[in-house]
């Protein structure tokens, strides 16, 4: 069980993030320094950094434990599905939480040092996921070759979802998408 001072650092990293987004939308991301948004928040430059290592942390705080939440999932599946009607299920389940990031998606995609920023922690999530696919008797070049398939997948269905801005249900072009690259995975 999630102890006191577990729930309250969530809370002020939930703030802390919410209050960034605001004013990169507001400002711009290169515009809007630390102690903008510590400001925002009511706490000290110092304070923010107890919190988050870089400004870019702030925006990307769920995607930090999101590997380890989904490995965690993959673990949960039945035995018997195949590594990517695994992946397909438990992304599938992520999309609502990422439909509803529509301002984060057009921020990440217009500027350069979020991308970046974005493409690390993915490797780093992406790392969890093969674990906890090897775990399941998946080859790692198999689990490998998944993750960063599913891993695009997600990229292309963001795209495309930016390019209907935002009104094209996300989950049916994620099925549509993970259909689509399924007959790679039969063997």
């Amino acid at each position: 069980m999630e102890g006191l001072r577990d729930r309250t650092r969530r809370a002020v990293r939930a703030e802390l993030a919410s209050r960034a987004l605001e004013l990169f939308a507001e400002r711009g991301f290169d515009e809007t320094t630390v102690d903008d948004i510590a400001g925002a928040a009511g706490m000290s430059k110092r304070s923010f950094f107890r919190y988050f290592s870089t400004k870019e942390d702030a925006l990307f705080g769920e995607l930090e434990t999101m590997g380890e939440q989904v490995a965690q999932e993959i673990s949960a599946r039945p035995p018997q599905e195949g590594p990517w009607e695994c992946l397909h299920a438990v992304l599938r389940t992520w999309e609502a939480r990422i439909n509803a990031q529509v301002d984060v998606t057009r921020l990440v995609e217009s500027t350069p040092a979020l991308r970046t920023r974005l493409l690390h922690k993915r490797d780093e999530a992406r790392t969890h996921i093969i674990r906890a696919l090897t775990d399941r008797g998946v080859s790692q070049l198999e689990a490998d070759l998944a993750a960063a398939a599913a891993g695009a997948a997600l990229d292309t269905v963001a795209r495309e979802w930016l390019r209907a801005d935002g009104s094209t249900d996300r989950l049916a072009l994620t099925d549509r998408v993970f259909a689509m690259l399924r007959p790679a995975f039969l063997s």
